[in-house]
């Protein structure tokens, strides 16, 4: 079930939000397992499945923070080893599911054996609940978790506008929010603010993020099929991928957030504007906020940070960015997309190391800008590319050696007209570089609004923007980072 289908639009969430708040105000905890369940119910819909697996992790996970817990009674060594077992099952099943094929396939190669592979169907989610919950346990094992309902421990892990593709969130953010009988009445402000973000970020994914892949999807698979790119094709290519996975992601953040807020519960910003950054250091604070916190938080500190040298310091930050990449997916591709950022990080803090950080001038901050962009786009190409040898074919006609040619896409079968694909360039351009974040919304919308014109407005306004975006519900894709 989409976020951006019918049956959630107009059948699901509307009864979600009634049974929310009918309950809410009278019985918070019967409104937090009927949320919980609501979630159950929307995970089973996209994968019966896979619906045993994630109740088997929340199970087992629950009860391992309380075994890992300082208030378990037992010593130090023995709940350290404890939190150990259950983080190497953790990753042992997200390594199973989503790794064995790539490491099975990486021996047969190496060794020059026939190992068959297991071809296992990857859960949705797996890894955005594993991350969660694998803080969680150690949160728990530091004395920093005080929560222990499993109804809401089971609701933060399930919570359906997180679940299938983050953020990746915290106890800490979410858990006093679901033991708050406040968040389980209705809050008009809220209301009127989710909807606003949810219809942003629908706009976002169909208006602006579908067009640029469908272009994308005709350049990476001409590619694939031996077709020397061009010059500007290949770039166009690369930066309709780059414009698609920005407002396919931010959307999707968008609209999880809304519907959150028209529940009652804030869910921390995931977006902040990033390509807008000047600088890569500047790009990761403002990209998948949550992923980044938890990669600093979980991995990059208990590697040692920057407290051991310049040199380890480095060393660190490309062994986190090698995992981030490994953690979107099974495949030498995210090892180099997590490599090239991690490269990139390293020179960018070796140029504030000689150069300090202080901000330039204008046309430096542009400059800035431009060069984090074109890094980043770069990066794209080997992100989206089923394999090296398209991600080469891509890098070969950005490069220049198949030629220029002032007619991008002449003989590719377009979804729409070349005049159509440069107004939805323009378009994605213009919000991406120009615009402010989603998160601004609540400086234009009512209540926050003393004059009555704003709220007519206003209301017109994401009235006519949802409208927009259900005129192309019959056309939806599903989100990039399902895959994930």
């Amino acid at each position: 079930m989409l976020f951006n289908s019918y049956e959630f639009l107009f059948l699901f969430f509307p009864l979600v939000l009634a049974g929310h708040f009918l309950l809410g105000p009278q019985r918070a905890l019967a409104a937090a397992r009927f949320l919980g369940a609501a979630s159950l119910f929307f995970y089973g819909w996209w994968s019966l499945s896979a619906l045993p697996l994630l109740l088997a992790s929340i199970g087992f996970n629950y009860l391992a923070s309380l075994w890992v817990t300082p208030l378990a009674g037992r010593s130090e060594r023995v709940r350290l080893w404890r939190l150990r077992g259950a983080l190497a099952v953790n990753l042992g099943l997200l390594a199973v599911f989503k790794y064995a094929d790539f490491f099975i396939g990486n021996v047969n190669a190496a060794a020059g054996i026939a190992w068959p592979l297991p071809h296992l169907l990857l859960p949705i989610g797996i890894s955005f609940y594993t991350f969660t919950q694998i803080a969680f346990l150690v949160d728990a094992w530091a004395g920093k978790v005080r929560e222990r309902s499993f109804s809401h421990y089971l609701l933060f892990v399930t919570y359906f506008p997180h679940l299938i593709a983050g953020p990746v969130l915290h106890h800490a953010q979410m858990m006093p929010q679901f033991a708050d009988p406040a968040s389980y009445r209705l809050d008009r402000a809220k209301l009127v603010l989710g909807l606003a973000t949810f219809t942003v970020g629908l706009a976002k994914k169909l208006l602006l993020a579908d067009p640029m892949g469908q272009y994308a999807d005709v350049v990476f698979a001409a590619a694939g099929q031996g077709v020397d790119l061009t010059t500007l094709t290949a770039w166009l290519g690369a930066l309709a991928y780059a414009f698609q996975i920005y407002f396919d992601f931010s959307g999707y953040s968008d609209m999880a957030i809304g519907l959150s807020l028209c529940l009652g519960i804030r869910l921390p910003i995931n977006f902040d504007s990033p390509y807008q950054a000047t600088s890569l250091i500047d790009f990761w604070r403002r990209w998948h906020i949550s992923l980044s916190t938890f990669l600093r938080d979980y991995l990059y500190v208990p590697l040692g940070g920057n407290r051991h040298g310049t040199a380890r310091r480095y060393l660190n930050l490309v062994l986190t960015m090698l995992l981030g990449g490994l953690w979107h997916g099974a495949s030498w591709t995210f090892v180099l997309w997590g490599a090239l950022h991690g490269a990139g990080l390293v020179l960018n803090h070796l140029w504030r190391a000689r150069f300090g950080t202080r901000p330039g001038s204008r046309m430096g901050r542009w400059a800035g800008a431009g060069l984090t962009f074109a890094w980043v786009t770069l990066a794209w190409v080997v992100f989206r590319a089923e394999s090296m040898e398209v991600a080469g074919a891509l890098y070969r006609g950005m490069a220049g050696l198949n030629g220029w040619s002032s007619h991008p896409f002449r003989g590719f079968d377009l979804p729409y007209p070349v005049a159509e694909f440069y107004q939805h360039f323009l378009g994605c351009a213009g919000v991406a570089f120009c615009l402010p974040n989603s998160g601004t919304l609540a400086r234009w919308l009512p209540p926050r609004v003393s004059s009555r014109r704003q709220v007519v407005l206003s209301a017109l306004a994401t009235g006519g923007l949802f409208m927009a975006g259900v005129a192309h519900l019959g056309t939806h894709s599903a989100f990039l980072y399902f895959q994930f």
